[in-house]
């Protein structure tokens, strides 16, 4: 099948406000890309970087007035809300320990969230930030961005129709190499403050691809974690957060796991793969080759299911963009997400009353869990690899 995503009209458009994503940035760049794949919102007003100078800079190359750009995040969030053509939600790609203030502020302001993950450094944090969204009734997102794939919705939905049967087991891994060598002594900007404690949080590893590896897992399989052990390592001299982990999972009702998130797996780009086995069946997906998937049957020969050419579930088939033999990619996943999340401020914003469907992205729920997930992994660490419960 070859539909395409059906989206917004041009008349919905809304503004927004980008906190980081500066020159050299990697992940505001893909926000900032994403959000325009669709034309649901526009860029309008931002602080893109610590040095003013340099958010002046980008503020010009992306056409916006000098007077919608900011030198603090604080600052914007003020000013906006005292505009007559407000921004409609705010965006923050900025570092870790920067997300619960600025999300704080936004939300006291009245703005809509979207935040980079992990939503806050403590699970405090975190639960501070979604109760100030629920009271104030504001939709947070929280880009666990491979959730956006269309296969992801297609095996969601088919393991919560029973494909699988009973769900077993779970292997998932997130292997990178990028920290393979003490790049963080060079002079590269992401190593830097991903190694350090005061930016990062307590810590790097785990916080930043095995939160990936959880919430994958937890929207997959709608299993919730009973109890993990885990084991987190650092093999770079003179670090002090994680690049190793390797943990073990209990799930309520019985089913077991095994998760594992490297940044020293040389040989290995960006890996994130899932592999689920039921009673009757088992699915497995690597991000890396996002457009198929293996299907397993235990009565019939094993399948390979391919986005674009083969049949979806409807919430599958709804976010794919082209037809089969044409890859779709991360930019198309950033972009699957944003388009549900601004469509539900839109349809908020019209006074209309919003179904499950239309909710069905990362929110603050799931950085939440995001979080403590991160605190009992480093927990269970300190205990000499102790099981904790969640």
């Amino acid at each position: 099948m070859i539909e395409g995503q059906n989206t917004l009209s041009k008349s919905s458009r809304l503004t927004y406000a980008l906190v980081g994503g500066g020159k050299g940035s990697f992940i505001g760049d893909v926000h900032r890309k994403a959000i325009a794949m669709d034309g649901l919102a526009s860029l309008a007003a931002g602080c893109f970087s610590q040095s003013f100078e340099n958010t002046l800079a980008a503020g010009r190359a992306w056409g916006l007035p000098k007077n919608r750009l900011y030198r603090t995040a604080e600052e914007m969030i003020a000013a906006e809300a005292a505009r007559p053509d407000r921004i409609d939600f705010v965006v923050i790609t900025a570092p870790n320990n920067a997300h619960f203030r600025i999300a704080q502020a936004a939300l006291e302001a009245g703005f809509p969230v979207v935040c980079e993950k992990p939503l806050a450094t403590s699970s405090l944090e975190a639960e501070k930030l979604h109760g100030l969204a629920l009271e104030a009734g504001l939709p947070v997102m929280v880009t666990y961005a491979y959730r956006g794939y269309p296969l992801v919705y297609h095996m969601r939905d088919m393991i919560a129709a029973g494909d699988l049967g009973d769900i077993r087991f779970v292997s998932a891994e997130y292997p990178q190499d990028w920290l393979a060598t003490l790049i963080e002594t060079t002079g590269q900007k992401q190593a830097a403050w991903r190694t350090d404690p005061k930016r990062a949080g307590i810590s790097n590893c785990v916080g930043d691809i095995g939160s990936h590896v959880e919430n994958m897992v937890a929207y997959l399989t709608g299993l919730e974690i009973d109890r993990l052990l885990a084991r987190l390592d650092t093999f770079g001299p003179g670090r002090v957060l994680d690049d190793n982990a390797s943990i073990l999972v209990d799930y309520k009702g019985g089913a077991k796991g095994m998760y594992w998130s490297s940044q020293i797996a040389v040989g290995h780009d960006n890996g994130l793969r899932v592999r689920i086995f039921g009673s009757k069946g088992s699915l497995e997906w690597a991000q890396e080759t996002p457009n198929e998937c293996r299907v397993g049957h235990i009565d019939k020969p094993t399948d390979r299911l391919s986005r674009g050419r083969d049949p979806m579930t409807p919430a599958g088939q709804s976010r794919s963009r082209l037809p089969s033999g044409h890859p779709e990619g991360l930019f198309e996943a950033f972009a699957n997400l944003y388009a549900a999340y601004i469509g539900a401020l839109a349809k908020k914003a019209a006074g209309q009353a919003l179904t499950a469907a239309d909710l069905d992205f990362p929110n603050a729920g799931d950085g939440v869990r995001g979080v403590k997930f991160i605190e009992a992994c480093v927990e269970s660490a300190r205990r000499d690899a102790a099981w904790i419960k969640l």
